[in-house]
């Protein structure tokens, strides 16, 4: 599976872009994305993925597809 970012909910901080381990978010021009066929959840790196724990919209602004 991936991660999404709700585009409503995000604020276009850029705080998720330095934490994610395989590069999966992107910004195209002030809107992130974040590539599904890359992402991989932080599989076995942490408890949660690090863009939701970074996120100050947490869990309501990066969800799961």
């Amino acid at each position: 599976m991936a991660m999404k970012i709700t585009q409503a909910e995000c604020t276009s901080c850029g705080d998720c872009v330095p934490v994610c381990p395989t590069k999966s978010i992107i910004d195209k021009g002030g809107i992130f994305k974040i590539n599904k066929d890359t992402c991989n959840e932080c599989d076995g790196e942490a408890d949660s993925p690090k863009c939701v724990d970074t996120c100050p919209g947490g869990d309501t602004c990066i969800v799961y597809v």
